[in-house]
């Protein structure tokens, strides 16, 4: 059966009829797969939603790129499987959002996505050539879509780009109860993942106003929480870079903040920055007395902590050379039982690091292999009469 829409300009066949029509409003929803071929001779594949990690998801009423897609889909019923021809004046924006979805595909969620225009195109192109050929060469496209649900705006949870300003801002409200309920659960990641989305909503907002203008400063003070929460479960994660990051940015925007003070100070105790740990720590005591004996503690812990750090780089950094020279010392103990003939002193060279050989001065040189430093420690005692010592 074939429809006619816009003056021929779309074509539609039914492949499949639907099980039920439903009307459209703006803000309905549509979840479809797709295919897309060219309209030559061996109808050549362009794109197949069903390889990507989910159906589309196209929203009516909020300006999407393809326009043409958001007019075949309200011509459509709940299941239904039709192919539409469309005139290539109707999709010449598709190399571009094809370039996006794509693109999708490919980044880890939550990655950052590169943005493409005709400028861009111009000097770079779209990074696929078949759509580089689509693009320099336009023509006529078949769109095969199925339609797997159509929500209307009361029936699905808006996504943050759907919603007014005033919404966001509720919706950071809900977020940041949601991610305490998920913390006091001891459950980090969504705790984690929760608080970061609301930081987000709040970043996009802020991108709206002028640097500290009343409304940038009142984003900030909502930004302060859940910025000092996502501190809290990297902290608990051991991923302490971000710690230092966020509560970086927290004093910023208050400079007295003492969680932001205390949990930057923790993160720079894991990671060895113990001056800039010892800093915070004091100013928490500083700016909050009664946290003066937490504080003292702290710092005693950071003293110890730094203390054994030294001991431990002063221990594994003593010249290897210089312990093999006391074991090759004709006064130390491993050779004070040796016979006679054994008996050092023997021209035994500095020794390496590293795999070593060792050569007798028995018969010639005769060579024993190669050995790991502790291997060659215990030679060195068992062959005192070693006459030279070289590296690999």
């Amino acid at each position: 059966m074939d429809y006619t829409l816009r003056d021929a300009q779309i074509v539609k066949n039914v492949v499949h009829v639907g099980t039920k029509f439903i009307p459209f409003r703006v803000g309905t929803k549509v979840t479809f797969h797709y295919e897309t071929r060219k309209c030559d001779a061996e109808r050549t594949l362009i794109d197949e939603s069903r390889t990507h990690q989910k159906p589309m998801e196209l929203v009516l009423g909020k300006q999407f790129k393809l326009e043409v897609w958001e007019s075949i889909v309200q011509q459509m019923g709940l299941h239904e499987v039709a192919r539409f021809r469309c005139d290539k004046s109707l999709v010449q924006q598709y190399p571009f959002v094809s370039k996006t979805i794509r693109d999708a595909q490919k980044q880890p969620q939550g990655g950052k996505r590169k943005h493409c225009c005709g400028l861009t195109f111009q000097n770079e192109g779209t990074g696929y050539r078949d759509l580089d050929e689509l693009f320099i060469h336009p023509q006529d496209l078949e769109f095969t879509i199925e339609i797997l649900s159509i929500e209307n705006p009361d029936e699905y949870g808006k996504e943050a780009w759907q919603l007014s300003d005033d919404e966001k801002r509720t919706l950071v409200g809900r977020l940041r109860e949601q991610g305490n309920v998920a913390y006091r659960a001891n459950n980090l990641t969504a705790a984690r993942d929760t608080y970061s989305y609301a930081i987000g909503i709040i970043e996009q907002l802020m991108l709206k106003e002028k640097p500290n203008e009343p409304q940038w400063i009142e984003l900030a003070q909502m930004k302060v929480p859940l910025l000092l929460n996502l501190s809290q479960c990297k902290l608990l994660e051991q991923d302490c870079y971000p710690v230092i990051e966020h509560c970086t940015e927290v004093l910023k925007y208050d400079p007295q903040c003492v969680k932001g003070l205390y949990r930057r100070g923790k993160a720079h105790a894991v990671v060895c920055n113990y001056e800039q740990a010892r800093s915070d720590f004091q100013r928490v005591a500083d700016l909050d007395t009664s946290l003066g004996s937490a504080m003292r503690k702290e710092l005693a812990k950071l003293e110890d902590q730094q203390r054994l750090k030294d001991e431990d780089r002063i221990k594994y950094s003593f010249p290897a050379a210089d312990l093999i020279d006391q074991l090759l010392n004709p006064a130390h103990p491993a050779f004070t039982k040796l016979p006679l003939n054994l008996a050092p002193p023997f021209d035994a060279a500095k020794p390496f690091l590293g795999n070593v050989r060792i050569s007798t001065g028995i018969r010639g040189t005769q060579t024993f292999g190669s050995f790991s430093f502790s291997n060659f420690v215990l030679c060195a005692i068992q062959c005192p009469h070693s006459s030279r010592v070289r590296q690999v």
